[in-house]
């Protein structure tokens, strides 16, 4: 966290301390504290002790260590797509999918003062997604690592003029001026998270289930349309079907797949083994309740 301005800093070491005392409690996130993953963590469990951490690979980490008993990490934005490299740390981990979160992605204009802002500091994406607003009211720009740690270098400097643009979450935190609120371009912009743990959640009479799981179809003609026909046939609902490479040979593609309903299903099962004899290999990453019903 040495790469964090201080105001962050400070918050970081007490943070830690506090999971330390009741891991079990503590959910790890990815940012510096007042993310939009710290208030992810915080929306979907107001009662957990939220736990920053510099990497996805951290908070993964921190789970599999014992330092967390959770962790809730960024899976795909809807502006933005899937999350780089999730494919390949999420099934590294060791980790099962045992919940989601949907959260809706607001941006706020924060500073030190209130004089007239002259530029404004935040994570490319972040920048991107308020250009309009920034153009308008002649704000320059200002690439940084994070949305938080913007916020919390703006504090940190406290000069005439800088802002950073952040969740509103940031500005409580660091003791910033809200100068605007919702500043994106784009309102209904949502980013849904993954929420993990070391034991896997056992499917239940909860309502709508998802099942998450990778598999690498056989290097034969046909094989993906062959793998995909069984969920066509026993009318499984397929929400998510991605490719991707591992390694440079570019033969072998894996596949990143969200399915409503779970195993024990009789059609789930029947699509999954008809998914086996056509793959080299199905792993499944969790079962868990849909937090969002899927085509609403």
């Amino acid at each position: 966290m040495e790469n964090y301005p201080l105001p962050a800093r400070r918050l970081v070491e007490d943070m830690i301390k506090k999971a330390e005392a009741d891991p079990a409690n503590a959910i790890s996130y990815q940012g510096a504290p007042g993310a939009n993953s710290h208030l992810a963590a915080l929306s979907y469990s107001p009662d957990c002790i939220a736990l920053p951490c510099f990497s996805f690979q951290d908070a993964l980490d921190a789970v599999q260590e014992g330092r967390a008993g959770r962790a809730i990490i960024p899976i795909e934005n809807s502006l933005h797509g899937r999350v780089a490299d999730m494919h390949f740390l999420l099934p590294e981990s060791g980790l099962s999918i045992v919940d989601e979160y949907f959260l809706p992605i607001h941006h706020s204009l924060m500073s030190a003062d209130e004089g007239p802002v002259k530029s404004a500091i935040s994570h490319e994406q972040a920048l991107g997604q308020c250009r309009h607003y920034l153009r308008q009211h002649g704000i320059q720009p200002i690439t940084y690592a994070d949305t938080a740690g913007a916020a919390a270098l703006v504090a940190e400097r406290q000069e005439a003029g800088a802002a950073a643009i952040a969740p509103r979450l940031a500005a409580e935190i660091y003791g910033l001026k809200l100068r605007a609120e919702n500043v994106e371009d784009s309102h209904d912009n949502m980013t849904r998270f993954v929420v993990l743990s070391k034991e896997a959640r056992e499917p239940a009479g909860e309502g709508p289930m998802m099942t998450t799981f990778l598999f690498q179809v056989k290097n034969v003609p046909a094989a993906l349309y062959k793998a995909m026909g069984g969920f066509a046939t026993n009318g499984v609902n397929m929400t998510k079907l991605e490719s991707y490479q591992r390694g440079a040979s570019f033969a072998a593609t894996e596949f990143y797949c969200d399915i409503e309903g779970a195993p024990g299903n009789p059609s789930v099962d029947r699509a999954l083994e008809e998914l086996k004899f056509h793959s080299k290999w199905v792993r499944v990453l969790g079962t868990y309740p849909q937090a969002r019903r899927r085509g609403e």
